[in-house]
């Protein structure tokens, strides 16, 4: 699952196309060196359909990486008035109760480290329909208590 943005596996496959996506402190290694370009930037923002055509074009692994979709009336200008979200080293994902970084965001999908994908969300069907697809996904929560 760490090697693919999800949100292209979900039952809903134009979901994301509903949103606007800021893509993070990204490591990744696409052959298309206007993609591998792009995505080395501090931050990329796409609409839905150009974040499908992006990953249509190439599938390359996603080893880190912060998406977060925003509302479409949300302005890039609004969304860069806050730290830009980061894949390693937020506390949020880890500690109860659990956060997404952007107070903007809808959804918060992260690439961890190649070994899981992290998916937050304040609508909670999103994250049913996600784990009504992937049954053996672990509620974060339930991860995070483990001993």
């Amino acid at each position: 699952m760490g090697d693919k943005v999800v949100f292209f596996y979900c039952k809903n496959l134009s979901r994301h196309k509903d949103y606007n996506w800021l893509i993070t402190d990204c490591v990744c290694y696409p052959q298309n060196p206007a993609i591998a370009e792009m995505l080395a930037q501090d931050y990329c923002w796409l609409s839905g359909e150009q974040l499908s055509d992006l990953v249509m074009a190439e599938n390359f692994q996603w080893i880190w990486a912060d998406l977060c979709a925003f509302d479409r009336g949300i302005a890039l200008a609004e969304v860069l008035q806050y730290e830009l979200p980061r894949a390693d080293g937020y506390d949020g994902f880890w500690q109860m109760p659990l956060t997404m970084q952007h107070p903007l965001a809808e959804i918060e999908i992260v690439p961890w480290d190649s070994s899981m994908t992290l998916l937050l969300s304040r609508r909670k069907d999103i994250v049913d329909n996600f784990r009504n697809y992937y049954p053996e996904s672990e509620n974060l929560e339930d991860y995070i208590r483990k001993p």
